[in-house]
């Protein structure tokens, strides 16, 4: 009986412990809720205050990365001291741009990104009697922009969800490789947060496109499919007058948005018109504020001859709501050339230099003399400075190889204003047309079409390389927004572009610093306020350096410079012959020179246009913009259907946009007051119908152009609607 009474009493103690043991992880979980969803539920975290206690280091914690990623800056603890008994007497939580910015790079003239920018805001911790930790210190002021979009990028925000830790656990068990782990994550959208006659110029004519086992029904199955994500998918099916259909074009209203950014120039990318693939595809494609490809549409082409790309071109204009591009990048082909001058009569035509240079071997490579004439060749087109240079070098080529019946070369010659450097510097292409030695161009479904993909399988996969692009734009904005390239000059103007522009661009404003070291200018002749300057540069070709003079112009009146070496005109990068003469006069960068294309503290409103590919469950600001946008869609509906009705709608949207503007609430409320200023529009390189659509300072779109597509099937001239492709 003892026996059993003191088992029975061990068991209630140890009933007991365990109640009390919930009762505690129980006070414990309400208090953590508390922090992480408020007391009456909300899931914003106020301001930290001095006073504010909390009942444990990790209830602080909690608290201040919750805190942290609702503004949009990092946490990580600075400093901490124990006291005598060995519990913890305080600590300092602070925001990971803290500290001095060094640069660890072995040669100054490269340094590489710095995330420290010598942030001062932090929070102090001290335990006191109560055995509570009480906010003793609060610093609010950052040092930089911040960004609760680009928060979840931050170390401290990243955490797998629950879906996505089951998912990883037995591919881990399972012994699958770490990039493969992640890759399943995203391609199943568990991650949380995250002039011949015609036909010698035709690209390939013998083969007869087919789409392949199940193509067709594959085709119509994307469709729709695309069509129950998104309301705004786009596609048109051209069919001769047998119902076969020639072309097929689509595209979403994300590729809309992003082309009124960036469509000053485009590509017309035909890599896949050749034998090496099964698909028929064509892409239109731009780049963006990194120099990322970027897409503008795809299509299907069929029947490849000129009538078939003028109806493709003429469905994707009538898509960008008849915005033509100011220049176009196609491969050297007849059959284009002919197709854009009948759409794009207006748009300036060029052929991809890096296409031409890879046809070498097709055309010489049986030559006995095959290294020498592509040496002398890519000598030509690359190193020379001028026309007049490259003319010479053209003849002295066809003469030393005895070329002069060369058909190919021919040929090329007689197109040489559309693909020689020398012949294409006063036109902007943004970077997108190789103009020195080793540069490529990659088609924009590079790693994910070969040569044994089928057309199901492209489109099986098409969301998962649309979803991949926009992460890698996406961790692209978060380094140039949380990192900074340290200057390597004191010049005030390097400064200016590494405060506004991405990383990769201010690479490239750096190449330029750093080509001071050849650069030597003498004194001006003044000509009234035009002040022209000699400036000498030594440039390395071919393991000789080349000495070439530049005559660059400064107008005192508008501060504008002006170098013939026209790499702003061409890639919209300031000269280091022009920076060279604006550092030595000392002045200030007029903002000419800055473009808005390459910045990165811009909004653009294709980043807040929901697709297949992108939900935006990451970016809170864009959920908003999507349900503002529905709302003012449906107002538009009502309103649109009389004059009175629409004047009045108009009355009542400005009325309600100054009061947003004037009370600053179009922001989100705990968005503090010390973000950086977003810029304003100016690009001096973009055709006046092109319109980058961003955030103004107050947070309002501003465009000029929001016209909402909603027609899912378009018939066009000579078009057929088809339910069912017939092939």
């Amino acid at each position: 009986m003892a026996e059993s009474s003191k088992s029975s009493n061990a068991e209630n103690t140890n009933v007991d412990r365990v109640r009390n043991l919930n009762v505690s992880l129980l006070d414990k979980r309400e208090n953590v809720m508390e922090i992480l969803y408020g007391k009456d539920g909300s899931e914003s975290a106020e301001e930290p205050k001095v006073g504010m206690s909390f009942s444990s280091e990790e209830e602080v914690r909690l608290y201040y990365m919750k805190y942290a990623k609702q503004v949009g800056f990092g946490v990580s603890k600075r400093s901490s001291k124990p006291g005598d008994n060995g519990k913890l007497r305080y600590f300092t939580l602070a925001c990971v741009q803290q500290g001095t910015p060094k640069s660890n790079a072995s040669n100054i003239l490269k340094p590489r990104p710095v995330e420290k920018m010598g942030c001062k805001a932090k929070i102090n911790a001290a335990l006191t009697l109560d055995g509570r930790f009480t906010l003793s210190t609060v610093v609010l002021e950052h040092t930089h922009a911040l960004s609760p979009g680009k928060a979840i990028f931050f170390r401290c925000h990243k955490r797998l969800g629950s879906k996505a830790k089951r998912k990883l656990e037995p591919n881990e068990i399972s012994g699958i490789h770490t990039s493969k782990n992640f890759k399943s994550l995203v391609e199943t959208k568990s991650s949380e947060n995250l002039p011949l006659e015609e036909k010698d110029y035709q690209i390939d004519k013998t083969r007869q496109h087919q789409l392949g086992v199940g193509g067709s029904e594959a085709l119509r199955n994307f469709f729709i499919r695309m069509q129950q994500k998104n309301d705004h998918f786009f596609y048109v099916m051209d069919a001769d007058d047998e119902c076969r259909v020639r072309n097929v074009f689509w595209a979403d209203a994300r590729c809309k948005a992003a082309y009124e950014s960036f469509g000053d120039v485009i590509t017309f990318d035909t890599t896949y018109l050749t034998k090496a693939y099964k698909i028929p595809l064509v892409s239109f494609m731009g780049v963006n504020h990194h120099g990322q490809l970027i897409l503008f549409g795809c299509g299907l082409i069929l029947s490849e001859d000129t009538n078939s790309f003028v109806s493709l071109f003429e469905s994707w204009l009538r898509f960008m709501n008849c915005r033509a591009p100011n220049a176009i990048i196609t491969d050297q082909d007849k059959t284009l050339q002919n197709a854009i001058a009948r759409v794009f009569p207006r748009a300036q035509h060029r052929f991809c230099l890096w296409q031409i240079i890879k046809r070498l071997p097709e055309n010489f490579g049986a030559h006995s003399q095959y290294e020498a004439i592509k040496s002398s060749l890519q000598s030509c087109v690359y190193d020379s400075l001028s026309r007049d240079e490259f003319e010479e070098s053209w003849q002295k080529l066809l003469e030393r190889y005895n070329l002069h019946d060369n058909a190919w070369l021919n040929l090329l010659y007689g197109d040489r204003h559309l693909w020689v450097p020398s012949y294409l510097k006063n036109t902007f292409l943004a970077g997108m047309c190789t103009i020195q030695r080793g540069e490529g161009m990659n088609s924009f479904f590079d790693d994910y079409v070969n040569s044994k993909t089928t057309l199901k399988q492209f489109f099986e996969q098409f969301d998962n390389v649309l979803r991949r692009k926009v992460e890698n734009e996406m961790t692209a904005d978060f380094n140039s927004f949380s990192t900074q390239i340290p200057c390597i000059t004191h010049y005030s103007i390097e400064k200016q572009f590494q405060e506004v522009y991405t990383i990769t661009k201010f690479k490239e404003v750096q190449d330029e610093f750093r080509g001071f070291l050849y650069c030597v200018a003498s004194l001006p002749t003044c000509e009234d306020s035009i002040h022209l300057y000699q400036v000498t540069d030594e440039i390395k070709v071919d393991g000789f350096i080349k000495r070439a003079k530049f005559c660059v112009a400064f107008n005192e009146d508008n501060a504008e410079v002006k170098c013939p070496c026209n790499l702003f005109e061409f890639k919209g990068i300031l000269c280091r012959h022009a920076l060279r003469v604006l550092t030595m006069l000392d002045k200030d960068l007029s903002s000419k020179y800055i473009l808005d294309r390459w910045r990165k503290d811009l909004k653009r409103k294709y980043t807040f246009v929901k697709s297949s590919y992108d939900d935006l469950s990451g970016n809170l600001e864009a959920q908003r913009y999507d349900k503002l946008t529905k709302s003012f869609f449906e107002v538009a509906l009502i309103a649109s259907k009389s004059e009175e009705a629409c004047m009045k709608s108009i009355s009542h949207v400005s009325r309600l946009k100054g009061e947003l503007v004037h009370h600053g609430s179009s922001c989100d409320s705990s968005t503090p007051s010390h973000h950086l200023p977003v810029a304003s529009l100016g690009i001096s390189m973009q055709a006046p119908h092109h319109t980058l659509d961003v955030m103004d300072q107050d947070g309002g779109m501003s465009t000029t152009n929001q016209d909402v597509h909603v027609n899912i099937r378009t018939n066009f001239r000579r078009m057929r609607e088809v339910e069912t492709p017939i092939f």
